[in-house]
């Protein structure tokens, strides 16, 4: 059979065969990859095409490497809110050229998506693969931060057009976006009740196949230790936009630093109380949602009790999780993020918040504790809970690295991959 993917990313394999820079993000899309590209001659029955957003003469061209034929097109990623109707002039042509049985997009985030099943034009053959949910995302975007702080607009957020009320209202558009190519898609995959729910509230019609993800690799080998762990160190995964919960935590410090003083937060990605890349200074790359944690973190007194670790690859996000004592995913919304995957695979004490798809991926009160969402007290409690009873927490990570290597089992994901395609396929020769 013959499958075209549609990514959001130039996937890690065609850019190190042209000395390219690459992003780690949607890690499992090159697990799956590897599979593919790996199997004996009869082992799998599929012919693979790629599709992914590039720049210059890559976003025109086309190319086979390893027996995958790669092509490029154009989107402007920035403005995601924006539906480009050229870029289904392109996807004609990669689809006459590849003529796929089967179009698997991964993720609604982009307008590519719909581009790409507006001209495919076939419902039944297409998989759409659910990441996050803008529709969800854009109702709770603001994740209890003030009114006042919501209204507000730095320097930066004029310029650049991107205030916290320009930010949701992105979010409005790529949902509408989202939820017509949910419309116009026949199958679905997703792999937590709460993307069941919302994707059959669109489309009720639409065939829904239950299929987890893959880490990235790095993730399957280690293990968490207390002893090797930073005592009462939390770490968080992101903390740049309201959604990912980061004044949450910071407005439970203070009940936890009152028992544990020596408590300590760690933050990865974009760092937004700092100097950028460029060294800009902060009032001039200042967001509203960084001036309001920066003023969170003076109010508390936290400044000594926050490191900003930056942007990591996969090595440095294990190396993360595994000198911490506790991950915290204080997300407002998340349908299944990678980030308590990888944490539960080797065995990190977590806690997280009981929001979307989150109770799907975590057994309360056997892998972690869960709290109640935007709620400072609920989250602190549970910090607590964690370091007060730490034989109990190690035994939460032990049953959560358990838990996960049977969710994201590589092997297990590959074969329920083959079988959802070979399935589709199957009811376009019966004439359904």
């Amino acid at each position: 059979m013959r499958v075209l993917w549609l990514c959001n990313i130039m996937l890690p394999a065609y850019a190190k065969s042209h000395g390219l820079e690459y992003s780690f993000r949607e890690g499992w899309l090159s697990g799956c990859l590897t599979r593919i590209t790996e199997a004996k001659k009869g082992d799998t029955p599929i012919e693979l095409g790629v599709c992914f957003p590039a720049e210059g003469e890559i976003a025109s061209s086309s190319e086979v490497i390893d027996n995958v034929t790669y092509y490029g097109f154009r989107e402007d990623l920035n403005h995601p809110e924006i539906y480009d109707g050229t870029v289904e002039n392109r996807f004609h042509v990669i689809l006459d050229e590849f003529k796929p049985d089967i179009v698997h997009v991964f993720g609604t985030e982009f307008p590519h998506t719909l581009a790409m099943i507006r001209a495919f034009g076939e419902p039944s053959r297409v998989l759409l693969g659910i990441q996050g949910v803008c529709g969800a995302i854009a109702a709770e975007y603001m994740a209890g931060i003030p009114e006042e702080v919501q209204k507000s607009a730095t320097f930066r957020d004029r310029i650049k057009d991107d205030s916290l009320l320009q930010q949701q209202e992105k979010f409005r558009n790529r949902a509408e976006y989202e939820r017509e190519a949910i419309m116009l898609a026949g199958n679905i995959t997703g792999r937590t009740d709460f993307d069941r729910q919302e994707t059959s509230r669109i489309n009720p019609d639409a065939r829904y196949y239950a299929m987890n993800e893959t880490m990235r690799p790095c993730f399957y080998m280690g293990k968490w230790s207390e002893k090797k762990a930073q005592p009462h160190s939390i770490f968080l995964s992101q903390g740049d936009y309201p959604l990912k919960g980061f004044h949450f935590v910071l407005q439970a410090m203070p009940r936890v630093i009152e028992k544990y003083p020596d408590a300590h937060i760690y933050v990865a990605g974009n760092n937004i109380i700092g100097r950028g890349k460029n060294g800009a200074p902060f009032f001039l790359r200042a967001s509203a949602y960084s001036k309001y944690i920066k003023g969170l973190i003076s109010k508390y007194r936290l400044k000594k009790k926050i490191t900003m670790v930056g942007m990591q690859d996969d090595q440095g996000m294990k190396e993360q999780y595994l000198k911490a004592s506790l991950f915290v995913c204080p997300s407002i919304v998340e349908n299944s993020p990678n980030s308590l995957g990888e944490a539960m695979l080797l065995g990190v004490p977590t806690v997280a918040a009981r929001c979307g798809g989150i109770p799907s991926m975590l057994n309360e009160h056997k892998d972690g504790l869960l709290f109640e969402k935007g709620d400072p007290e609920d989250l602190a409690k549970a910090i607590l809970q964690m370091w007060d009873e730490p034989v109990i927490a190690a035994v939460y990570g032990d049953n959560a690295s358990i838990h996960a290597r049977v969710t994201h089992n590589p092997d297990t994901n590959y074969k329920r991959l083959i079988e959802i395609y070979t399935e589709i396929c199957a009811q376009q020769g019966d004439g359904k």
